[in-house]
This record gives C-alpha cells, structure tokens and sequence, in this order.
C-alpha cells in the first residue's frame, strides 16, 4: 500500500473511504483537551455537563474531531502532500460524545496544474466525519499540492 498518491493517481469524483474508524475515548479527549490547553467545563467536567447542558455529558471539543479527521485521511490522500494551501468552509454539525466511533471519507472535487511548477499539481478534497450511527458530524474542505508521478506524465 502506497502512502498518499501522486497528482496523476488523483482523479475527480473518486471517494476516498479512510479505514479504520476512531472511537473516542474519555482519556483520548481529555488528554488532548489538557495539552491544547482547553478547560472549559463543557468538556472535561461531567457532573457540570450533566446538570448545565441538554446533552447531559461532556461534549468532545471540535478541534479533536478536526485533528482526527486529518489524521484518518492521511496515508490515503495527504501522504505525499509537498504542502497545505488551506482549510476552508469547515463545519461541525453534531455532536461527538465519549465512545463514539469517527468515520471518515474524503473526496476530489478538484486538480488544476501549477504551470510555474510542472512537477506539482494542486488536488482540492471534501473531508466529512460521520459517528457509527452515520449521522454527519463534520465536513470540511482542503488544498493540497501534491507532485506528479514521474517527468514522463508532465504533459497530461
């Protein structure tokens, strides 16, 4: 198995389903909360969440789903990525609790060529999260510059 893929292996409507999942644990969420410094009682205190919100337990804070998603569409899409361009219209629809299991899948929306840098190609990517009950919980979308596969493929 390749890690990540070459402009040439990128094609306009492929779907990408990145396996496997990731279920969340408390540890999991409450050391990533802890090192990012996030101490709002929301996400770490559960008798708080019980008594203060609607969801009556700790919601896991967006920023982690984020930074899941990014690394579960990884060796797929992003692995031979020579840089990022940028996020944008990223969305987060639902809530992620402790336990649940993120999935993930990726798709191309679109490739242009740098013609400043024929070796490299620029692939646009929709990522979304879904939970185990396939409810959607985050999207967003991504550039990625990526190199061609050899000098052979240049022209196409």
């Amino acid at each position: 198995m390749s890690y990540g893929r070459s402009f040439e292996e990128f094609r306009v409507g492929d779907i990408y389903r990145h396996w496997p999942g990731k279920t969340i644990t408390e540890y999991d969420h409450h050391l990533f909360s802890l090192i990012t410094m996030v101490r709002h009682p929301l996400h770490l205190d559960t008798h708080y969440a019980r008594v203060a919100t609607k969801h009556q337990q700790p919601l896991v804070i967006g920023s982690y789903i984020f930074s899941l998603l990014l690394g579960l569409f990884e060796a797929d899409v992003a692995g031979m990525a020579i840089t990022h361009m940028g996020f944008e219209k990223i969305d987060h629809v639902a809530p992620m609790m402790h336990g649940d299991t993120l999935y993930c899948e990726s798709e191309v929306i679109a490739k242009t060529t740098v013609p400043e840098r024929p070796e490299r190609g620029v692939v646009d990517v929709e990522t979304i999260g879904r939970n185990q009950n396939g409810t959607l919980i985050m999207s967003f979308r991504r550039k990625l510059v990526v190199p061609r596969s050899s000098p052979d493929n240049l022209s196409r």
